[in-house]
């Protein structure tokens, strides 16, 4: 999501969250590089440390590639590189990464494949959550000395993806998981070697982002389609394998995303202060559409930050050849497995659903692989719960999270009840989009200003100042509108199926006495 500047622009040291870092415990070899720039000096060691990670990923992909060596070279070198980026950033704190990496291993060891993936979520989580609060709350309230708590959250995904995978393909059985379940799960126990480097590759161990076990171990492997495609995919694409593809121009073309989405960032950030939403004149003096108009405009703008981590984190694992996800059907290569965001699908969505679809995708995807697809009671509300604990400490974080609830339920009702109307003309859909858009935006931008405010008195003025109208709204909508139950609870889906399954059998009973009385 979003997080709060202090003073100069923030983009280094951040994650899936976007968290930045106001002060370095990491080299301070680039101290001269910072001074001449007038940038911190934890910013340019990430972006530093992202380049040489750019650079070793093409030495990666060209001089170690799985033709020429084997899965374990493979694996240590991707190791110690992403360690020593880590320590270069984050000095010992980097040790941290190494510590909740061992504890979750040790649990999945010990505890066997039955249990062992709620306690990795118990144990990781808290982790994470111990070094958060002690990240904000011992050093001063909204500034870090070391965010070394943002690739923390990316190994915190990984850990309990993996512990979640292993107990899908170890200890459950094939008709109890879902297509995508069966996809990902993991058949046997991963090596110490194997285990540390998904978590601790050089490719994401700054920015991440997120990805899954077996794509992992296909790329290192050298056959990183061999679990996903189907039989009929091999066969119609089976001219189009006989030559690796190339991601050079992908990554060219992300780059280049990358860094113009700095220079917009670098350049419009000071002219529209989030801070001015919640100035006392300005509340005052403002009419009420020029304050929407600013709030839009304000939060619009710190968005190119994160489009600039994520892009880059992308391209670094495309150029290490990590990231193809078969062809489209023209025969183009897509580069888009682990992408984390989609720049114009975010700009331009006309629903709640359509924005959080194509922003921190990798999370997204963590957060309904781990709590939404498995929670059996609300699982919207568990899955926004998980995710503000998983983003930190903040109460600003909470906030958000909460607000979200109510949104995405009132969005759900709207577009149950309300888009069908305007379907039946191209013109009427037009006219829906547009209201849509403006309306995701403002309700996006809403929904996230606690969280780049942090704290809970500056929320609580910036939504009284807005009379609270979204809250009082959306929850009026989600009362008043019906909207089909989507996700039963899990005692009531165990027993539809007992009863659809006795169904079944009866009606089959029938047509055998049936099939008997005609013969006889």
């Amino acid at each position: 999501m979003y997080q709060k500047q202090h003073g100069r622009p923030n983009i280094g040291a951040m994650a899936d969250d976007g968290a930045p870092s106001t002060a370095c415990t990491g080299s301070s070899l680039l101290q001269p590089l910072s001074e001449l720039t007038d940038l911190p000096l934890d910013q340019v060691n990430f972006v530093a440390c992202q380049l040489c990670a750019l650079i070793s990923a093409f030495w990666f992909r060209l001089f170690l590639h799985p033709s020429k060596t084997s899965p374990v070279i493979r694996h240590a070198v991707a190791t110690l590189l992403g360690l020593y980026f880590a320590m270069f950033c984050f000095g010992w704190y980097a040790l941290h990464f190494l510590v909740q990496s061992g504890l979750a291993y040790g649990i999945m060891i010990l505890t066997g494949v039955e249990h062992m993936h709620k306690y990795c979520l118990v144990v990781a989580l808290t982790y994470l959550s111990l070094c958060q609060i002690t990240r904000v709350y011992v050093f001063d309230y909204g500034m870090y000395t070391a965010d070394f708590t943002g690739p923390m959250m990316v190994i915190t995904q990984k850990i309990t993806s993996l512990a979640f995978e292993i107990h899908d393909g170890m200890a459950r059985k094939e008709e109890h998981l879902t297509a995508g379940q069966k996809i990902l799960a993991i058949r046997r126990m991963p090596s110490l070697l194997e285990y540390f480097s998904y978590n601790c590759n050089f490719m994401g161990i700054l920015a991440g982002p997120t990805c899954s076990y077996n794509d992992y171990i296909g790329f290192i492997e050298g056959d990183p389609q061999c679990h996903r495609d189907s039989k009929d995919e091999r066969k119609s694409s089976s001219k189009l394998r006989q030559s690796e593809p190339s991601p050079n121009m992908e990554v060219v073309h992300k780059v280049t995303t990358s860094f113009f989405c700095l220079l917009v960032f670098l350049s419009v950030c000071k002219v529209f202060p989030v801070e001015r939403n919640i100035d006392d004149d300005f509340i005052a003096n403002t009419p009420f559409y020029a304050q929407v108009v600013y709030l839009y405009l304000s939060m619009l703008t710190t968005r190119p930050k994160y489009y600039f981590v994520w892009t880059l984190a992308d391209a670094i694992n495309n150029a290490a050849g990590f990231g193809f996800n078969g062809y489209d059907s023209d025969g183009s290569a897509r580069w888009d497995l682990i992408s984390n965001l989609r720049i114009l699908k975010i700009e331009f969505a006309t629903s709640f659903k359509v924005f959080l679809d194509n922003w921190n995708i990798q999370t997204a995807h963590w957060l309904k692989r781990v709590c939404y697809e498995r929670c059996p009671y609300h699982p919207t509300a568990a899955t926004f719960i998980l995710s503000a604990m998983w983003h930190g400490a903040y109460p600003g974080y909470y906030l958000t999270f909460l607000t979200g609830i109510v949104i995405t339920l009132a969005a759900r009702a709207v577009r149950h009840n309300v888009r069908p109307y305007f379907l039946h003309s191209s013109t009427h859909k037009l006219v829906y989009d547009v209201i849509t858009w403006a309306a995701t935006q403002i309700a996006i931008c809403y929904t996230v200003i606690p969280f780049v405010l942090l704290s809970v008195g500056p929320s609580m003025k910036f939504y009284s100042s807005w009379y609270f109208s979204l809250h009082i709204g959306c929850i009026l909508v989600a009362f008043l509108l019906p909207v089909k139950q989507r996700n039963l609870p899990l005692k009531d889906q165990q027993k539809s199926t007992v009863q659809e399954s006795l169904q079944r059998h009866l009606e089959a009973t029938d047509r055998t006495c049936s099939q008997k009385e005609k013969t006889t």
